[in-house]
C-alpha cells in the first residue's frame, strides 16, 4: 500500500491574468498542492478585476470553497503609478471574453490579514506562491513583523536573468520594488530566507 504524501498548503498571491489562470487551474489540478486561498493584488490588472478573475477561474474549476481576499490597491509607495499590462492581456485581463460577473464574493478580510491568520494557524507549513507583485506580502510584514518566520517558503514569480527588464533596461514588474517587499522595515536579517527561487 503506498504512503499517502501530505499536501503542501500554498496560497497564490495573483493578477490573473491569463498566465496567472493558467498557473492557477494547474495548482487546483495538482495532487501534491492543497490551495488554501487565493490573495489578489493589481499588475496585469487593476485589484478589483484581478478579484473578480479569481472568483470567476475558481467557479469555472468548481472551486467555490477556496477564499479570495482582495490585496492592496495602491503601492507601498503611495505616489508610484500603477502599471498595468492591458495590452498584454486585455482589457479584463482574460482576453477581453466579456464573462459575466462572479456570484461569489471576496472575503471581507484583506489579502494581508488572511496572509497574516493562515501563517499563524499553519506556521511553517504554508507556501506563498506569488504571480504579482509583492505588495501584500510587504502589507502582511507591516501587519505582523513576525510573519516571515511563520511563513514556510515564498516563491516568487519574477525578476530578469540576463536579459533586460520589461519596466525599465534594469527592472522587471513584479519585482522593481522587491527590497520593499522584502525588507520591509529593519527586518532585513529575518527576511532573507524567504525568498527562495523565481518562476521566470
Amino acid at each position: 500500500m503506498a504512503a499517502v504524501t501530505k499536501k503542501k498548503k500554498v496560497i497564490i498571491d495573483t493578477d490573473p491574468g491569463i498566465d496567472d489562470a493558467m498557473a492557477i487551474f494547474v495548482a487546483l489540478r495538482s495532487p501534491e498542492l492543497e490551495v488554501v486561498g487565493l490573495t489578489t493584488i493589481f499588475g496585469n490588472v487593476y485589484t478589483a478585476l484581478a478579484t473578480r478573475n479569481a472568483l470567476h477561474l475558481l467557479e469555472t474549476a468548481g472551486r467555490t470553497d477556496i477564499p479570495v481576499a482582495e490585496g492592496s490597491h495602491v503601492t507601498i509607495k503611495k505616489a508610484t503609478k500603477l502599471r498595468i499590462a492591458s495590452f498584454v492581456h486585455g482589457s479584463d485581463g482574460l482576453g477581453n471574453q466579456n464573462f459575466p460577473p462572479p456570484a461569489g464574493k471576496a472575503l471581507d478580510q484583506s489579502a494581508a490579514a488572511f496572509l497574516v491568520e493562515q501563517a499563524n494557524l499553519y506556521p511553517g507549513q504554508v507556501t506563498v506562491i506569488a504571480l504579482g507583485p509583492l505588495t501584500n506580502l510587504a502589507l502582511a510584514v507591516e501587519l505582523d513583523p513576525s510573519f516571515p518566520k511563520k511563513i514556510g517558503q515564498i516563491i516568487i514569480l519574477g525578476g530578469a536573468y540576463s536579459v533586460n527588464g520589461n519596466v525599465n533596461p534594469a527592472a522587471e514588474a513584479n519585482s522593481i520594488d522587491l527590497q520593499i517587499a522584502s525588507c520591509n522595515s529593519n527586518n532585513s536579517s529575518s527576511c532573507l530566507h524567504w525568498l527562495i527561487g523565481y518562476l521566470d
